[in-house]
């Protein structure tokens, strides 16, 4: 398979640290900024496509990885979340915001490529 785009993006929960709500506000930042019109160009399947995803949070293991795959529009997804992202606290009220961190890649088997 070959990489053939990857989008960054943040996402936040200022008030439920709910991090697979920051995570999937990550991804949506993400795939919000891209457009990949090779498919109808190229008359490409989109379901040949895999799409990698992973988040950076502090708390990886309270994302659901599954929920979050379900919810990209395009692809063969699977979600991964690894150690990263921030969590600021406020001082005044001890309010955790949650921040995560998204790569978002596609990749494609070069042969359904036209040549």
């Amino acid at each position: 398979m070959q990489r053939f785009i990857i989008e960054m993006g943040s996402g936040n929960d200022q008030y439920g640290q709910d991090y697979t709500k920051a995570a999937a506000r990550a991804i949506e930042d993400a795939i919000r900024h891209s457009s990949i019109p090779m498919f109808d160009t190229l008359g490409l399947d989109h379901t040949k496509m895999a799409v990698q995803v992973t988040v950076g949070v502090q708390e990886p293991d309270k994302v659901d990885c599954a929920e979050l795959a379900k919810k990209l529009p395009r692809g063969q997804a699977k979600v991964k979340a690894v150690q990263g992202g921030l969590n600021v606290t406020n001082p005044d009220s001890g309010n955790v915001i949650v921040i995560a961190s998204a790569a978002v890649e596609a990749f494609l088997d070069p042969k359904i490529l036209p040549k």
